[in-house]
């Protein structure tokens, strides 16, 4: 549905004005769907987010793998927030996902520059990675392990996809194949700190430090001191995790 509508988008006017109402219908639909407070209406939701995305598949089907990676990270954040919701049993921090969906799809998903593809990038990942902790966190060990490394595969490759990175595919599947390594070394102790599961912390804080530094070095604005500064924060990050953790506390 938000694809179809975004095609015919109106730049200015009423015509706007009308288009995002439209667009904020689909938040809207999950946000009640979930306040119904039953699995069926919950599997629902989450097939509304995928069934707005119809239009992957409206070719010929050996274009599907290129759109559905396209449409990856947009599935990721719909998909999670609908998991968010489900998980919050307070109406008010649930319309407050609702909120923060209609922002997705009205003001960041459509955006286009380099700075807001990487921005889109990370926030996939991260909600990716915080939803199947939540929701999949009593799952099968090798589950968690191959869907975190897809995540953030797929979450590497839209980032990627920003500068025309000619080693796109090699550097996601390093950063993948990583990824899934360190789910697996850590799903025997999973730790939560709050909502958010250790592997969740550590990639994001890896992530954004390491795409931080390839963002300023790809426009030729990364200083010593700026790498330096963006290295020594990631790692002070990395330490207070690791020493601070109680490894005893094994969870699963």
């Amino acid at each position: 549905m938000d694809d179809v509508l975004r095609r015919l988008k109106p730049t200015r006017g009423f015509s706007s004005l009308v288009h995002n109402s439209l667009l904020l219908a689909l938040p809207l639909i999950i946000f009640a769907l979930v306040r119904l407070n039953e699995s069926q209406f919950t599997q629902l939701a989450i097939a509304l987010v995928v069934l707005s995305k119809w239009r992957m598949f409206a070719v010929r089907p050996r274009f599907w793998p290129a759109n559905i990676r396209a449409n990856a990270i947009d599935l990721m954040v719909g998909i999670s927030i609908v998991l968010f919701m489900t998980h919050s049993g307070s109406t008010w921090v649930q319309f407050g996902w609702a909120i923060a969906y209609g922002c997705w799809l009205i003001y960041l998903k459509p955006a286009t520059s380099s700075l807001m593809i990487s921005l889109q990038a990370g926030i996939g990942q991260l909600c990716g990675l915080s939803a199947l902790y939540v929701a999949w966190a009593g799952g099968p060990l090798y589950g968690l392990m191959i869907l975190t490394g897809l995540i953030c595969y797929l979450a590497a490759r839209h980032f990627f996809d920003a500068f025309d990175e000619s080693y796109s595919r090699l550097l996601s599947y390093m950063w993948g194949y990583f990824s899934s390594a360190l789910a697996w070394i850590l799903g025997h102790w999973l730790l939560y700190y709050g909502v958010f599961a250790q592997p969740t912390v550590i990639l994001t804080a890896i992530g954004y430090g390491v795409g931080a530094v390839y963002y300023w070095d790809h426009y030729d604005k990364l200083s010593i001191s700026l790498r330096r500064q963006l290295m020594a924060v990631m790692l002070i990050i990395l330490l207070v995790v690791i020493i601070f953790s109680d490894w005893g506390s094994k969870v699963v």
